[in-house]
């Protein structure tokens, strides 16, 4: 891989927390996880590598106890968006130890920190440190999180959000998003077929058998996912977007390398 490539790797909150279960993370998976990728990074020297994860049974059980995601006002709604800023952190915070913990060179830029909504939409992000930490061969993280908007106080940013503002500002050459399942299904009830490409051509037809998320999801799941990732595809034609299941060993590796399985999105 050349120095030029950079890489945007999304951890889903599905993958990494019980999602149904509030406040509770996969410990095994994360450090399976953890493992897999140092394992990439030290066998490709040249790989840059920016992750993201989602909030899953931590930002989203709060988020959509306070409905943050809808914007508001008022001193109850400014509790619960801090209330749902320190779940996102507390998962974060884990995510950051397991990866440091397997000897990667991990730094936090909470979207919350630094990011400017105005009415849900992306409007300003100093990415300058981002942008100087990958020179200096450390790897962002960045999550799902709480965001300021001018518009409608704050909102809930989906890391594939970050990743479609990011995207135009970094310029990646590929965004994995590993999560539970396998790839995008033919049918969500019967998860025994992936659909291998879903393009601007085939997406009418696809769209009928996606759906949101079947737990807690403020963000909209699957569909929502597949959507904003086309729109990225859009303006970044050259772009790779894999969607596949980081649960079973050795996937994130695998894609890391460069192999592509589950469902890719393409122009």
């Amino acid at each position: 891989m050349t120095p030029s490539k950079l890489v945007f790797l999304k951890l889903g909150g599905s993958l990494i927390t019980q999602k149904d279960s509030p406040m509770t993370p996969r410990l095994d998976v994360i450090n399976q996880i953890s493992t897999e990728i140092a394992k990439a990074c030290e066998e490709q020297p040249n790989l840059r590598l920016l992750i993201g994860h989602g909030s899953g049974s931590y930002g989203h059980v709060s988020a959509n106890l306070h409905q943050t995601h809808l914007g508001g006002k008022g001193e109850a709604y400014w509790h619960g968006f801090a209330e749902v800023w320190r779940d996102a952190r507390k998962l974060n915070q884990i995510i950051v130890q397991y990866l440091s913990t397997a000897g990667l060179p991990v730094i936090a830029f909470p979207p919350s920190a630094g990011m400017i909504g105005a009415n849900k939409i992306a409007k300003s992000w100093d990415v300058g440190p981002m942008i100087l930490a990958l020179s200096h061969g450390l790897i962002p993280i960045v999550q799902g999180d709480v965001v300021f908007d001018e518009v409608i106080g704050g909102t809930i940013f989906s890391t594939e959000k970050i990743f479609h503002y990011l995207g135009k500002k970094l310029q990646p050459s590929s965004i994995l998003l590993a999560g539970l399942d396998s790839g995008v299904y033919v049918d969500p009830d019967s998860p025994d077929q992936v659909i291998p490409r879903i393009s601007p051509e085939n997406i009418d037809s696809i769209l009928p058998g996606l759906s949101g998320s079947d737990s807690i999801d403020v963000t909209g799941g699957m569909l929502s996912k597949v959507r904003l990732m086309l729109t990225l595809l859009e303006e970044m034609p050259l772009l790779q977007i894999q969607i596949f299941s980081g649960l079973k060993p050795g996937n994130i590796y695998k894609a890391l390398r460069g192999n592509q399985f589950g469902t890719m999105l393409t122009i």
